[in-house]
């Protein structure tokens, strides 16, 4: 089937990011790296590996020459940097494999003299096809290869082993191996580099053994009828604008009567800051653009984009036409890779800067990382490569906010990581703390987002090593500022950490890192910083209240809370304060309910709490609702257990006109947190419990009179659900 006859049209921005990734972990010939590609489509499968193949496995030497004397040369094959193997069915072992092949193939030695012996040329990569196969085979047979992978580890720490991960292995497999092997191979899974998952559907039993391609066989490398487009190229259709990052409420379910948790807060990724180039030369009208060498996708998606850049911003795209000119020039010239490489690196820089700027539309993240993948193919080892990698985990992270898919949310998240390890391993801390200490603040961020989709404990372990590792390079005395945001980072992740184990260490390791970013924060310069990390001590003392010192901790929280207010006004920052003001409430609810406080101290932390309650609401209602961190439901609900709770307790005045006061204001929020919770069973089924419970203290408190009047409050459809339990 020809390349461009596949009907994955959808998939194709998809799978040419992930062959991307590929391409450059494989290019990048790291040692003891192992990497899963998985794909249900065969023939999609063996395109890519050819591809792979072909791009990677070429020569690194017209002809090699090994001096036997000054008369007679003798020249050995040209050596491949990948090796294609499809897997022998008969003793699936792919490191024995490997090992076999070294033995059949030794790698040749270079730049022998008779001073000098020469040295090996570098172990190839090897990419191991056929695994669909086993399928087919016996039970026994399958066995047999989940068991050598297991074996993993102890081929790693023999030396007659060890060469096979010098270099990188890439293990295909479709996806019901892919779970085979995660969950009865847990030795060669937990060694893994990287996962790379590409669209298709899955391939028929039956037709498996025909979509099966043949693996080119060393030393014979014929690369003369390479298709020259991997996937069906086609512009992307959709465009939305990235969302803002909100704020993640986590912690313990509230129970019967217990109001909602308060929201932590954090901060956003960084970028390093660069320069796009700003060479104001004439451009033609973009009809008339040849950009016969450049990725089709490439270029129409960057077409696609200059009239949507910037409306006012006409010299952006004349900048985007006129590097787009120079990039199809230095094709046509036969320009040096690196000329390539900072050409587009030019284009990614320009896409990147109009993103910080706000544009960010899913086409101009697409253009920016499909820039940077073509400046690293060309150019991969430029000075600048870990800058760029960091700049591609944050351009993936930041896709995953795009609407709507949260499975391929999640992916962009472990793309985003990958390259951020990627950029990780080629440079030392000691020579380049910097960017050591960006990325390391950035994978932690990732970490974070992604705990909230999967393995959350172990997410946020890997977010809180990440952001320690940058502060041994970001301390205080260089970079006040970066410091305190990162001790920030740190603190709401010992936070999230804290609600899944260890919470007493936890929450104490959070309040400490907040309180040494507080101490960089000047309230008067940077108000709304100061405010924020307020809010998230007082939400951390609020937290540790319920399992130590809870009257200590609670006052700590709403002093905190109540500084918190001091700089979020409904000014200069409604959302945030109605925020606190939410939390506040909740933390005099929790207070006034200790059993070592008085009645009539009860009763006066009670009307606090609802008076922030109303200040959280009159707010809340005000905005709009996909702008808040906190239910503005729940919130309903809280306000009418307080309001309850001074009726029915009577903790203030206990005349009927104030009960009967107090009970109709908790009716009406339980209402309409009811008419809110709809759509939400559990929720609403509770909510309705809190009415019943309500209408009957009218009953017991006013008589048969406020019986009546509690129920000539509740709407029809409703009477008829809780008139049974009444």
């Amino acid at each position: 089937m020809n390349v461009n006859d596949t009907t994955y049209t959808g998939n194709s921005i998809w799978n040419k990011q992930v062959y991307h990734r590929l391409k450059l972990a494989l290019s990048l010939s790291l040692r003891r790296q192992i990497f899963i590609g998985v794909c249900d489509d065969l023939s999609l499968r063996n395109q890519v590996a050819a591809h792979l193949h072909s791009t990677l496995a070429y020569p690194v030497g017209q002809v090699l020459h090994q001096s036997v004397d000054e008369k007679q040369e003798s020249s050995t094959p040209a050596y491949p940097r990948i090796v294609t193997l499809r897997l022998n069915l008969t003793d699936p072992n792919p490191i024995l494999q490997i090992d076999r092949w070294l033995n059949k193939y030794p790698s040749p030695i270079v730049g022998g003299n008779p001073d000098s012996p020469g040295k090996p040329l570098p172990i190839p990569s090897f990419q191991i096809v056929g695994v669909e196969q086993l399928t087919r085979q016996s039970v026994a047979v399958q066995r047999m290869f989940l068991r050598s992978l297991c074996l993993t580890e102890q081929y790693l720490s023999k030396d007659d082993f060890s060469r096979c991960f010098e270099s990188s292995l890439l293990l295909w497999v479709p996806r019901p191996w892919l779970y085979v092997i995660k969950n009865s191979a847990p030795q060669f899974w937990k060694y893994r580099s990287g996962i790379f998952v590409f669209a298709g559907e899955p391939t028929p039993l039956n037709q498996a053994e025909d979509a099966s391609a043949p693996v080119a066989n060393f030393p014979s490398l014929d690369s003369q009828n390479l298709k020259q487009s991997l996937l069906p190229e086609s512009p992307i259709q959709s465009q939305s604008n990235l969302p803002q990052k909100s704020s993640v409420t986590r912690g313990d379910k509230p129970q019967d009567e217990v109001p909602f948790t308060p929201i932590v807060e954090s901060v956003k990724l960084e970028l390093p800051q660069q320069q796009s180039q700003d060479e104001n030369i004439p451009t033609s009208p973009t009809t008339s653009l040849n950009l016969s060498h450049i990725n089709q996708e490439l270029s129409e998606l960057v077409l696609s984009t200059i009239n949507t850049l910037n409306s006012q911003a006409t010299e952006e795209e004349k900048q985007a036409q006129q590097i787009l000119q120079e990039i199809e020039a230095l094709h046509a010239q036969n320009a040096s890779p690196e000329e390539l490489a900072a050409a587009y690196q030019s284009l990614g820089n320009l896409y990147r800067l109009q993103i910080e700027q706000g544009y960010n539309t899913l086409e101009n993240l697409m253009v920016a990382i499909m820039a940077y993948q073509e400046a690293i193919t060309y150019n991969d080892s430029s000075p600048q490569i870990p800058d760029i990698l960091n700049d591609l985990g944050t351009l993936y992270w930041m896709l995953h906010r795009m609407p709507p898919n949260s499975e391929s949310g999640t992916s962009y998240i472990e793309h985003g990581i990958e390259f951020y390890h990627l950029a990780l391993k080629m440079i030392s801390p000691d020579t380049h703390s910097d960017t050591y200490a960006r990325i390391q603040n950035n994978l932690g961020t990732a970490y974070g987002d992604l705990a909230r989709f999967s393995h959350p404990a172990e997410n946020w372990q890997k977010a809180i090593f990440a952001y320690n590792q940058t502060l041994l390079y970001r301390t205080e005395s260089v970079d006040p500022s970066k410091y305190a945001s990162c001790q920030n980072n740190l603190g709401t992740a010992y936070w999230h950490l804290a609600q899944y184990e260890q919470p007493v260490t936890y929450l104490q390791d959070a309040i400490a890192s907040y309180n040494l970013a507080l101490k960089h924060y000047n309230a008067e310069s940077e108000p709304l910083k100061y405010g924020m990390i307020e809010n998230n001590i007082g939400t951390a003392y609020w937290n540790l209240a319920q399992y130590e010192n809870p009257k200590e901790n609670l006052q700590l929280a709403i002093g905190a809370y109540q500084e918190a207010l001091k700089y979020r006004t409904p000014a200069n920052l409604p959302v945030g304060c109605a925020t606190t003001q939410n939390n506040l409430g909740t933390a005099y609810w929790h207070l006034a309910n200790v059993d070592e406080t008085t009645k009539e101290n009860k009763g006066n932390l009670l009307l606090k709490s609802i008076a922030a309650y109303d200040e959280a609401l009159a707010l809340g209602h005000s905005l709009s609702i996909a702008n808040l961190s906190f239910d503005l439901f729940a919130t309903h609900n809280n306000l009418g257990l307080a309001h309850y709770q001074l009726a029915t307790e009577k903790l203030i005045a206990s005349d009927k006109e104030t009960i009967s006061q107090h009970l109709e204001i908790a009716l009406a929020n339980h209402l309409q947190a009811l008419n809110g919770f709809r759509e939400h069973p559990e929720t609403y089924k509770s909510t309705l419990a809190y009415v019943t419970k309500t209408v009957r203290a009218f009953h017991e408190l006013l008589g048969i009179q406020g019986q009546n009047l509690a129920l000539s409050k509740i709407p029809g459809q409703i009477l008829s659900e809780i008139m049974p339990n009444l």
